[in-house]
């Protein structure tokens, strides 16, 4: 039996079970799918405590029957559970209800539709999409989402499948910022992972230029401005 003595993160219902069959044995895990993906590309950014809603290893989850220490060792060599975890998530399967799978598609779907309209803008207007565009757009050519692949992978696939109903660019912007020394941590805290350049300014404001998707500029603008009232912004310039 393999037990941790940490809580899990992801609640039962929330969880579905990941299969390895071998041997004529099952072996399951309940996971949050959520980070299947994360985990088959970054295992080692990927907490057991926030992979897993069970600390063992099941041959019938949902019945709750367990495999024993002789099968567990002749299966995967161990009964330590990070090792069995492992080699049931790459050699093994995702086993969803019909609602689980309804339910990431909805919401890898929403994911897909925000990173497109707030990345992409009309190459004419210079403008982002509306999301309900998009979403009409995907719809129209049945594109079919994988609940399991990244974003980024999907993103790439929809867009292409798309163009030919509207166009689309990915642009950059470039915005000046000019902010009170006083509003200093929150604004620096949120802009610090776009920020291009910035330096301190002799009357003690805080000037940076940042490089952000130019669909997203405007949203952008007005995260900064919710916590910075007396903030200066320039966009410098944008580019295809």
């Amino acid at each position: 039996m393999i037990r941790r003595t940490e809580s899990a993160m992801v609640s039962l219902d929330e969880a579905v079970i990941a299969r390895l069959e071998k041997g004529g044995k099952r072996y399951e895990i309940l996971v949050d799918p959520d980070l299947v993906d994360t985990w088959k590309r970054t295992p080692e950014n990927v907490e057991l405590d926030d992979l897993l809603a069970t600390d063992e290893v099941w041959s019938d989850a949902r019945n709750g029957e367990r495999p024993t220490e002789e099968q567990l060792i002749n299966t995967f060599g161990t009964t330590d559970l990070e090792p069995c975890v492992s080699k049931i998530l790459t050699d093994g399967s995702i086993q969803l209800t019909t609602q689980q799978r309804k339910n990431l598609v909805e919401e890898k779907k929403r994911k897909i539709i925000h990173s497109i309209s707030s990345e992409a803008i009309h190459p004419k207007t210079m403008l982002p999409h509306p999301p309900i565009r998009i979403e009409g757009a995907l719809d129209e050519v049945r594109f079919s989402i994988d609940p399991f692949l990244s974003i980024e992978k999907q993103v790439k696939a929809a867009v292409d499948a798309i163009r030919h109903l509207i166009p689309l660019k990915f642009a950059t912007a470039r915005l000046a910022f000019r902010i009170p020394g006083k509003s200093y941590g929150g604004a620096q805290r949120l802009l610090r992972d776009s920020i291009v350049k910035d330096e301190w300014l002799e009357n003690g404001d805080w000037a940076c230029v940042v490089e952000v998707p130019s669909g997203s500029r405007i949203d952008f603008i007005s995260k900064v401005a919710n916590i910075v009232p007396d903030l200066e912004v320039k966009v410098l310039e944008e580019s295809l």
